[in-house]
């Protein structure tokens, strides 16, 4: 049975492209204003072909941007609908990398690799806050696994300044991995107390830099919590707090993220 969940990726293409477009309007009217204005004293037919130069010119620039932009972006925008949209299994599961689902590594997870996640919840859990706390620790403990086999297990908090490291994932791969691992855990009987919902971004450039996490919501009550695995290294327990506190661009005090770092 398919997963009834749906990125909407296709509508972020088109506010993307909404984004670019406009953008891309207001660089080339402010262009054309140059130009004229650089002109002002020269003859008209000077000033027209100096036009028609500059219009070809950045005709060609933005071109060459859009095709890079659509050769690289939406080939993952398709793997990130289709990584979100099917049914994960441990024998085949498949893990985002590189920033944006740029790198789909693939692994699997064997009867002893889940043995640990098993441990974990052997205890009974009575009360949501418990089922909370337990998927925290399992997020980590998959990442550790996964990371061992594909090799992001060097992944580094954020996103910034970790260039110089392999196996480096953004926010957007962590979110579906994480929603990944939460199916799983679904699937397994581990997660009876929430619901998985659909990923969630906050700002969008307008008050911060976009940041996207996995989401769940207590089935009793109706909350919703962010599950993000973004704000700390790999294996680290996920950050689970309720949606309304990490929307308001809440950010753990000891995370690594803009921090120094012995060795750095």
């Amino acid at each position: 049975m398919k997963w009834k969940c749906y990125l909407g990726a296709v509508n972020l293409k088109r506010v993307c492209c909404k984004v670019l477009s406009k953008s891309m309007r207001h660089w080339k009217h402010t262009f054309q204003l140059v130009v004229l204005k650089t002109n002002v004293n020269v003859a008209y037919n000077a000033k027209k072909m100096n036009y028609q130069i500059s219009r070809l010119f950045f005709n060609a620039v933005l071109s060459a941007a859009l095709l890079c932009f659509a050769q690289s972006g939406f080939s993952a925008f398709d793997d990130i609908q289709r990584i979100y949209r099917q049914t994960p299994q441990r024998n085949q599961l498949e893990i985002c990398q590189g920033g944006g689902c740029a790198n789909v590594l693939k692994a699997t997870l064997s009867d002893v690799d889940w043995q640990p996640v098993v441990m974990l919840f052997s205890e009974p859990i009575n009360s949501p806050e418990g089922e909370r706390e337990r998927v925290a620790k399992a997020i980590g403990l998959l990442e550790a696994i996964v990371g061992d086999k594909v090799g992001t297990s060097t992944d580094r908090a954020g996103t910034f300044g970790n260039s110089a490291y392999t196996g480096q994932q953004d926010c957007n791969d962590e979110a579906i991995n994480t929603t990944s691992y939460l199916r799983l855990l679904k699937q397994a009987g581990y997660l009876t107390l929430h619901a998985i919902e659909d990923l969630r971004t906050r700002n969008f450039f307008f008050a911060g830099w976009p940041h996207t996490t996995a989401v769940m919501r207590e089935i009793a009550t109706g909350e919703r919590f962010a599950v993000d695995s973004w704000f700390y290294d790999n294996g680290h327990a996920a950050t689970i707090v309720p949606f309304k506190v990490w929307k308001a661009n809440y950010e753990p005090e000891d995370s690594p993220i803009g921090k120094s770092r012995e060795g750095d």
